[in-house]
């Protein structure tokens, strides 16, 4: 017998009121281990990663064995620092924010297929609220700049407000073309509709729109403008200590997770596999392109902020559009 037959034999056999909540309870519990389990995974392997990529010692020998040990000093470190707001600072604002950008990134894994059978919650509009739940990045990274009443920071939310707004819409509609072609917005039809072909195929041009602005999106190099450190100290986040810090360094890795899932799942064909299907293509799918993320940060140097601004509204919006208007060409002449 599965896992997920086990469960839910487990709570079937509940009384009819607690059921639901049990159910609800177990999933949540479900979801925050795989993603603070992997995060765990993702700090370590991005040491080796940067290390490998740039010839670092530091991540590639210390904390042994392999670099393991070197977390353990890092989370004492957060906790034992001193959680500081500022004077001029707004402090509903400087406290919410690293809440509101926290929670939509562990919430987005409610609609992802692990594998079959294997999904929290299949949602007949799964890319409306991935979507939607995307968004509350624009809207926490602006609480944490404006909020934190310094000139730097608040530079930080506006380039992330510009850079996010950009790029938010091209990955929209880079998804678009994968309903069209499911012909559903649930993640598990989705899935289900690539067992003859994944739509990297179908959709390639979608999948290219989808991956650059995915990786702006994470607000990583090479599109770490909110932050820029030569620039901005460090942007939204300078003025935040601790574990306030520690959110958004949680969350960003949370993000990673969520946006090599949602490329997994949608152009990938999640847990289908070219000779069996299961969870373990989901994860093999899901790190292929954490590494690939990681790969391209430690790789390329920050490009300019009107270059990037460029890229999202002159190349990849057209380019989005443009390849919706194919892809409904493509249905009405083959189907």
């Amino acid at each position: 017998m599965s896992i997920v037959s086990s469960l839910n034999a487990l709570v079937g056999s509940l009384p009819g009121f607690w059921s639901p909540l049990v159910s609800a309870l177990i999933k949540v519990l479900l979801v925050l281990a795989f993603v603070f389990g992997n995060e765990i995974m993702l700090i370590w392997l991005e040491r080796k990663v940067c290390g490998r990529f740039q010839r670092r010692k530091g991540p590639m020998y210390v904390g042994r064995p392999e670099g393991w040990l070197q977390s353990i000093p890092d989370v004492v470190k957060l906790l034992a620092k001193e959680d500081i707001i500022p004077a001029r600072a707004d402090r509903w604002l400087f406290v919410l924010a690293p809440m509101v950008i926290m929670v939509p990134a562990v919430a987005l894994f409610v609609v992802i297929p692990f594998g079959r059978g294997w999904v929290p919650r299949d949602l007949n509009i799964g890319i409306l609220y991935l979507v939607a739940l995307g968004s509350f990045t624009i809207l926490s990274l602006f609480m944490a700049g404006w909020g934190s009443g310094n000139k730097w920071s608040t530079l930080g939310a506006m380039r992330a407000v510009a850079m996010l707004l950009g790029y938010e819409v091209p990955l929209a509609l880079s998804l678009v073309g994968v309903a069209m072609v499911a012909g559903s917005l649930s993640l598990v039809d989705i899935v289900h509709a690539q067992e003859r072909a994944w739509f990297v195929l179908l959709q390639p041009i979608g999948f290219l729109v989808f991956l650059v602005a995915a990786a702006a999106e994470l607000n990583r190099t090479p599109f770490d403008l909110a932050e820029a450190e030569q620039e901005l100290v460090a942007g939204y986040q300078v003025e935040y200590s601790g574990m306030r810090w520690a959110m958004f360094f949680v969350a960003e890795y949370a993000s990673l997770m969520a946006i090599s899932a949602i490329a997994a799942t949608c152009f990938f064909g999640g847990w289908l596999g070219p000779f069996a299907s299961g969870p373990w293509w989901f994860l093999a799918k899901l790190y292929f392109f954490i590494f690939l993320f990681m790969w391209v940060r430690w790789t390329f140097p920050r490009i300019r902020i009107d270059h990037m601004m460029e890229l999202g509204w002159k190349f990849l919006l057209p380019v989005a559009l443009l390849n919706i208007v194919l892809t409904g060409i493509g249905l009405a002449i083959w189907g």
